[in-house]
């Protein structure tokens, strides 16, 4: 059968076709991301025409308190300053728990994604944990650690993370849970929003419950080592 005529050979181009214009896009728009904001992201949009509202105010880092920057790499990623994207000691812990939660038949899956995987996926993606989302976040966190740099990963992640249902970046969140800008943010205030980070929309940071207060001291506790080891440097230096 003439090479035209293959439905196979034209199966694989097109979808290598497909491919590349996906490629395309996607790089290029870490590459307009590196400098303007990104207007909304899929989750916002899909909490959004569920009926949760959306309250969402960009604010450069040099206008979110450094406390709140110490506070999400101790609670989320102590290495971030270190890693070029993923921690595979993490990753490989995160594989280990999750492993003996499937023997237990607890269901609970633990999480092992850096602050730069979970920049890629809120900027980027859709909610999901779907194969084919997980190698985009790989793609998109190799690209955004090369084209942008720590200091905007962390500002991108600091606006666009959901910090309860319809509150979005640190500027709304700050304002949702304290009533001030999120340059006033006291130590115990970042820690708090740190402590909620992980289920936003079923803890509160302005009256927290015991789990969050426990989360809360140890995240202040780590803030300490942070900033005695220069672990937010990259990002607040």
């Amino acid at each position: 059968m003439p090479a035209a005529n293959n439905p196979g050979r034209r199966r694989r181009r097109s979808l290598l076709t497909l491919f590349l214009l996906l490629l395309l896009l996607g790089s290029g728009s870490v590459l307009i991301q590196r400098w303007i904001a990104p207007p909304t992201t899929f989750l916002m949009v899909s909490r959004a025409v569920g009926g949760e509202g959306l309250s969402y105010h960009w604010r450069s880092l040099d206008h979110i308190s450094p406390r709140l920057v110490q506070a999400v790499i101790a609670s989320e990623d102590s290495t971030f300053c270190a890693h070029s994207g993923f921690d595979m000691k993490a990753i490989e812990r995160a594989l280990k728990a999750n492993a003996r939660s499937e023997k237990r038949g607890s269901g609970r899956i633990r999480g092992g994604s850096t602050i730069s995987q979970q920049t890629a996926k809120n900027a980027f993606l859709w909610p999901g944990r779907d194969w084919i989302r997980k190698g985009l976040e790989a793609g998109y966190t190799v690209a955004i650690e090369t084209i942008w740099g720590k200091r905007r990963i962390m500002e991108v992640y600091l606006n666009v993370a959901e910090w309860g249902p319809g509150v979005y970046g640190a500027e709304a969140a700050s304002q949702h849970w304290f009533g001030k800008s999120a340059d006033d943010l006291s130590a115990r205030e970042a820690a708090r929003l740190a402590a909620i980070l992980p289920s936003p929309r079923r803890y509160s940071a302005s009256a927290p419950g015991p789990y969050v207060r426990r989360r809360t001291s140890r995240i202040q506790a780590a803030m300490r080592t942070v900033r005695e080891q220069g672990l937010a440097a990259c990002a607040v230096g």
